[in-house]
């Protein structure tokens, strides 16, 4: 079964500089139904204005990861890691025992437009550490590409805990199949364009939390890009609950 979320259902934050679209509650959105799924916790679409951006602030216990649609964003930690993240790039940022860091629209004149996406860790305590990969489109063209895994798999980023995340193009007749376990549950979340997954229709910006489903056939794709969480069966994490 697939629960779409549409678009004009997330949650709004408007800050000038920002232009914020929440999947799930965050910060001054709070939808009691809507407390992430399984360990996906935060999904926002953010859209920051040039020069702008997220001051030095920390985290713990926490991956991160960022996905980059258009523009650049630079990002900057406790760490030491000053990186440039532009479309096709994946950072992944395991906050742990603890890490502050700050990220900011590289453009003087252009705007970011970019996923920042939570998962709650299996472990608390653990090092911190960054990754950053490349995945062009020829990676995901077509296809469901492996991008943040439990183990890296396939050249993935290495994310702690029992989730995989995959990335996707589609256009015409292009069509891709995720098996999914008899115990999993899966999310979708269509970062532009449309597709159809299962038969259902998803827009841009369209999410579905997927439940007692073996498989999601993806087709009919408009320009489409996606990403695919391969979850745990349980509703919401014990660590955000």
């Amino acid at each position: 079964m697939l629960e779409v979320r549409h678009a004009n259902q997330r949650g709004r934050a408007e800050h000038g500089w920002l232009s914020s679209r929440h999947t799930f509650s965050f910060a001054h959105y709070h939808d009691p139904k809507q407390n992430g799924f399984s360990d996906l916790l935060v999904i926002n679409d953010d859209r920051v204005a040039p020069a702008q951006g997220f001051g030095k602030h920390p985290h713990r216990d926490m991956e991160i990861f960022s996905y980059v649609l258009e523009g650049a964003l630079e990002h900057k930690d406790t760490m030491g890691t000053g990186s440039v993240i532009v479309p096709g790039d994946i950072q992944l940022m395991s906050a742990g025992t603890g890490v502050a860091h700050s990220e900011y629209n590289h453009s003087n004149s252009e705007p970011v437009h970019f996923l920042q996406i939570w998962i709650a860790p299996a472990e608390q305590g653990a090092k911190p550490r960054y990754q950053q990969q490349h995945f062009g489109a020829a990676d995901k063209r077509g296809v469901l590409r492996l991008v943040l895994s439990p183990d890296g798999a396939n050249g993935s980023l290495q994310l702690r805990q029992d989730a995989r995340v995959y990335a996707g193009l589609f256009n015409g007749d292009e069509t891709a199949r995720l098996e999914l376990a008899n115990d999993r549950y899966a999310y979708v979340q269509v970062a532009r364009g449309s597709v159809t997954v299962n038969g259902v229709e998803l827009g841009e910006g369209d999410g579905a939390r997927v439940r007692g489903e073996q498989a999601l056939t993806f087709t009919q794709g408009r320009d489409a890009e996606v990403l695919v969480f391969d979850l745990r069966n349980i509703e919401t994490s014990a660590l955000w609950a």
